[in-house]
């Protein structure tokens, strides 16, 4: 048996993952309203590491997703990525960007044998924080992002919550994705 433990938490997450009971709740700009979009996904993480940042080592996961509407050929959504993995601070981070011109890298603390846990990111933050084009930041700036895990054997479970201020509305809005995944594929992680 490969030995996964330099990859804490990130270890359960190898392999290439499918689901069908994504469910996306976002503002339709063509309903000019709040919708709901059923979506079928898949992702893939794929390890590498160590990486060396002076005295700081981390293990990680390459990091693909694409997200297509029930029904339609096309993916509406993608992201591109690392899920990292620092053993010395006990943390999760989670960078990627959106090719709707965002870039967000999320994180915190987990424990190294943890099967659930939750990664954040603010607006302004120097640690964990959320960058964005200039049309987003005027139109539908992201002020926070907030994900939570639960994997337990073959099935992922997310559930993440990206808040949103819109020009249409005077509150932040709450965009929420959430899918229940399964692993379709084990990767090979390096010793």
């Amino acid at each position: 048996m490969t030995d996964t433990s330099h990859f804490g938490p990130l270890a359960q997450l190898v392999g290439e993952w499918e689901g069908e009971k994504g469910l996306d709740v976002s503002y339709h700009h063509a309903d000019e309203q709040v919708g709901e979009t059923p979506y079928r996904e898949t992702i893939t993480f794929k390890p590498f590491g160590p990486v060396d940042n002076g005295t700081q080592q981390l293990y990680g996961l390459d990091y693909k997703m694409a997200a297509w509407r029930i029904g339609e050929d096309l993916s509406f959504h993608t992201e591109v990525g690392y899920w990292l993995w620092c053993g010395g601070l006990s943390h999760v981070m989670r960078g990627f960007v959106i090719p709707r011109g965002s870039a967000i890298l999320a994180g915190g603390e987990v424990a190294p044998d943890a099967t659930s846990f939750t990664l954040r990111a603010e607006v302004d933050s120097d640690v964990y924080g959320i960058t964005q084009n200039p049309y987003l930041f005027e139109k539908a700036r992201c002020i926070a992002y907030e994900v939570n895990i639960s994997v337990d054997d073959d099935e992922l479970t997310y559930d993440e919550t990206t808040t949103l201020q819109m020009t249409e509305f005077d509150e932040p809005f709450a965009h929420t994705d959430r899918n229940v995944m399964r692993r379709m594929a084990e990767l090979e992680v390096p010793v």
